[in-house]
């Protein structure tokens, strides 16, 4: 598997996409999961097929996302460390709130 960054592209790439590859990476999820809206769905697929890289690393999130999906199915976390993860989740919400 290979490190992919925004600046992946040739030489001749324009800060514009390179914004744009960075929009996408931090949309990945939100595409899979089928969490963003018509309008961000249509231009992160027209994203990915202009851009090789970008597709690329889709496709490694997508085949993540199924491995997870399959070792994982139907495993619940023990309780214990569920109530860690809630409080730890309180906690940063309320440090962040008060910054």
């Amino acid at each position: 598997m290979s490190e992919f960054s925004p600046g992946d592209h040739s030489a001749g790439t324009d800060s514009r996409m390179k914004a744009q590859c960075a929009e996408l990476i931090a949309e990945v999820w939100t595409l899979l999961d089928g969490e963003c809206t018509p309008e961000s769905r249509q231009k992160l697929k027209q994203h990915l097929d202009e851009c090789p890289p970008c597709l690329q690393l889709f496709g490694i999130e997508e085949q993540f996302k199924a491995l997870i999906a399959t070792k994982c199915s139907g495993d619940k976390a023990p309780e214990g460390l569920r109530e860690r993860l809630r409080l730890e989740i309180r906690q940063t919400t309320i440090i962040r709130g008060r910054q």
